[in-house]
């Protein structure tokens, strides 16, 4: 992983994959993440190491239930000296959990702290790392280059519109889903699904508080981040673009012996565009690095404008947003459920910690305009057209529709954030038991017709007509009460 560029302390070195299942039960006292301590071991077999960084050891394991592979990304709490290093671990697993359906982000499956170690278990990739492919084939054809850095934008946009900057791109931190054909050949190799990977330096976007963090890898890092003027998610469209310089030429665009002489290099800005290569390269190729590379950040693309640049059209590769598809999967959903389960999901968010909802807040507040911090169906279309968005008027008001929980018009921030809300995340246990002893009003176990009114009125969810035909729809065992089983499966249905 990048790191904080200030900062030049020397953590104590990675233990051996085999010191990193069998721990020792210690008090709670030194929980990083506020979770129980679980042993992973006792649902994951260790397997093979696949790398390692500066703060963590990454592994294949095995689950023992299904035999199915993941990636365990371990990383030693004694390496977390600072509680801001403790700090980015915490905000890194949210994001990720906050990112999870993304088709192109490592999906988080499940996260297991002991007195030692925190473990991510993640989605394996076999096709193994960019940076390995790049290294062994040098420079690529501008059809290949465009296909990659087209796939690296999907994940771009995808975070970007997610309300996260990586803040930390570079051909390490993408991963091929698959191997291809004759996959270890990086001609033959798969780039159509990169994913992302390795969100400790990422931060939530607030377009009203530019980020002055001093954070990234030296060749990647942006101006505007060495100069500590305040920057924003652009900083991800200068490394991107820096990783298309590499594509087009085998070479890094801004060069030094040291980290020092690099930064200069950066601050210069003046990547060397005329000998070999670029005598060679298109004209269409050099406008969009130039543009990826401009200094200032207000003037460079959108990820949107960048997958929809003529040189990718002109490379036979598809412009069609990422998000759009997902974001029509998710209100489609929520839509079909009926008053009572959104509802429901309505009291859950409710109960959900406030970290956890961090990136849906700050998704809506780059979308809201007033101080009221509501969202009218025209805001909501402008939004997302200015993001990219091609889901057109028609799903837009779709979307708008499903997401006005309460019919007057306007999208507030709790009806967006439980529309947009991963169901995973819902539908936690924990979540569930929460918002059923918050409907049982009596404690007796059992939900009555008379707490269903109760807790309608207290959201507002109406009249007593309505409230009426939403209890209409539930339906309840031979006594007229709902046990937590039932709630429960009324919910997911």
């Amino acid at each position: 992983m990048g790191m904080f560029l200030s900062k030049h302390q020397t953590p104590p070195p990675l233990p051996p994959p085999e010191e990193l299942y069998h721990q020792k039960p210690r008090l709670l006292s030194d929980s990083i993440l506020d979770i129980p301590y679980q042993n992973v071991d006792d649902d994951y077999k260790i397997g093979k190491e696949l790398g390692r960084g500066k703060f963590a050891i990454t592994t294949i394991c095995k689950e023992k239930s299904t035999g199915k592979k993941y990636a365990c990304k371990s990383i030693p709490k004694r390496r977390l000296v600072t509680d801001s290093e403790k700090q980015h671990l915490k905000k890194e697993v949210r994001i990720m959990e906050h990112l999870n359906g993304q088709k192109n982000v490592v999906e988080l499956k499940k996260v297991y702290e002991d007195s030692r170690f925190v473990h991510l278990i993640m989605e394996y990739c076999e096709g193994g790392e960019l940076y390995d492919k790049m290294k062994s084939k040098g420079n690529y054809s501008e059809k290949i280059a465009a296909q990659i850095i087209s796939s690296i934008m999907k994940v771009v946009y995808s975070l970007h519109f997610m309300g996260v900057m990586h803040r930390d791109l570079k051909p390490e931190n993408f991963l091929l889903s698959k191997r291809g054909i004759f996959g270890f050949l990086p001609c033959y190799a798969d780039y159509t699904k990169l994913k992302a990977i390795d969100f400790g330096l990422s931060a939530y976007i607030d377009e009203g508080e530019p980020n002055q963090e001093k954070v990234g890898t030296a060749f990647y890092v942006a101006p505007e981040v060495l100069r500590r003027q305040g920057y924003g998610k652009e900083v991800d469209i200068w490394s991107a673009g820096v990783i298309l310089y590499m594509l087009l030429t085998g070479v890094p665009p801004f060069y030094g012996d040291d980290e020092k002489e690099i930064f200069h290099a950066i601050l210069r800005a003046d990547p060397d565009m005329k000998n070999y290569p670029w005598p060679d390269i298109s004209k269409n190729a050099k406008e969009l690095v130039m543009k990826m590379l401009t200094v200032d950040p207000k003037k460079r693309p959108t990820a949107a404008e960048v997958l929809n640049d003529k040189w990718l059209a002109e490379n036979g590769v598809a412009t069609n947003n990422p998000i759009d598809d997902e974001f029509l999967v998710r209100m489609k959903h929520f839509r079909a459920m009926n008053k009572f389960q959104r509802f429901a999901l309505k009291v859950i968010a409710d109960i959900i910690p406030e970290e956890e909802l961090e990136g849906l807040k700050t998704m809506f507040r780059n979308m809201a305009t007033d101080e009221d911090q509501n969202v009218t169906r025209e805001e909501l279309e402008k939004s997302l057209v200015r993001r990219g968005s091609n889901l057109g008027k028609d799903n837009i008001k779709m979307i708008a529709e499903a997401a006005d929980a309460d019919g007057n018009g306007l999208i507030d921030c709790k009806e967006f954030m439980t529309a947009m809300m991963n169901f995973q995340k819902l539908y936690k246990e924990e979540h569930l038991l929460k918002a059923f002893e918050r409907f049982d009003k009596d404690n007796n176990k059992r939900i009555s017709k008379e707490e269903l009114k109760l807790m309608l009125k207290e959201y507002k969810m109406g009249d007593d007509a309505t409230i009426e035909n939403i209890i209409s729809e539930i339906r309840v065992n031979a006594d007229g009460e709902i046990t937590y089983e039932e709630f429960c499966e009324m919910i997911k249905s």
